[in-house]
């Protein structure tokens, strides 16, 4: 039953299955929220939005630190001998730049609350004030972490995009067990590393 929740080596337990569904998901949400936020006429809705959009980033970051000590912590299910040469080098490069996106996107987010004039605190789901980064407010400040966090979310959705699309070629044109390994996990009688 363990090994229902833990990686073996040819699948992925529940609970990374888990934290990368909830991850994607999260991910590609917040850049739909960050695009409409920022685009809505009622200051009230969109003051409302980015509350929502700073929750979710606050949210996304601490998944993402859950998911890379969760990968740490576990075996790595190997990739199918079918796989090139050339894919088995690049995939742990593209997994380490997506999950590199998935930090600094949300770090990113937080320096620019941070060091916004207005000084808007940010309250993530209304439960509690989370502390501003020790960094100074300054509308330069603001500038810079604001075009950072911009650019960041696009170079991390072109990872994503990147990501999907191998994962469609190996679900539609290569038909090996790269993709159905993050849908459902072993059977619990495969031996683990």
């Amino acid at each position: 039953m363990a090994s229902l929740f833990r990686n073996t080596t040819t699948r992925y337990g529940w609970i990374a299955i888990l934290l990368h569904w909830l991850i994607a998901v999260l991910f590609i949400g917040q850049v739909a929220l960050g695009l409409v936020m920022v685009r809505i006429a009622s200051q009230r809705t969109a003051f409302e939005l980015i509350q929502w959009h700073k929750s979710f980033g606050f949210l996304l970051l601490g998944l993402v630190l859950v998911r890379i000590g969760w990968r740490l912590g576990n075996v790595r299910p190997a990739l199918p001998e079918t796989v090139a040469p050339l894919e088995r080098r690049a995939a742990p490069l593209v997994h380490a730049l997506l999950y590199a996106a998935q930090l600094v996107v949300p770090l990113s987010g937080w320096a620019l609350v941070s060091v916004s004039v207005l000084e808007v605190p940010s309250v993530p789901f209304d439960l509690f004030v989370m502390p501003n980064l020790p960094l100074g407010a300054s509308d330069a400040a603001e500038a810079f972490w604001s075009a950072a966090h911009e650019w960041l979310a696009w170079i991390g959705i072109a990872l994503a995009a990147l990501h999907i699309l191998a994962a469609l070629r190996h679900r539609f044109l290569l038909r090996d067990s790269v993709f159905q390994r993050m849908i459902a996990p072993s059977s619990g009688d495969e031996p683990r590393e």
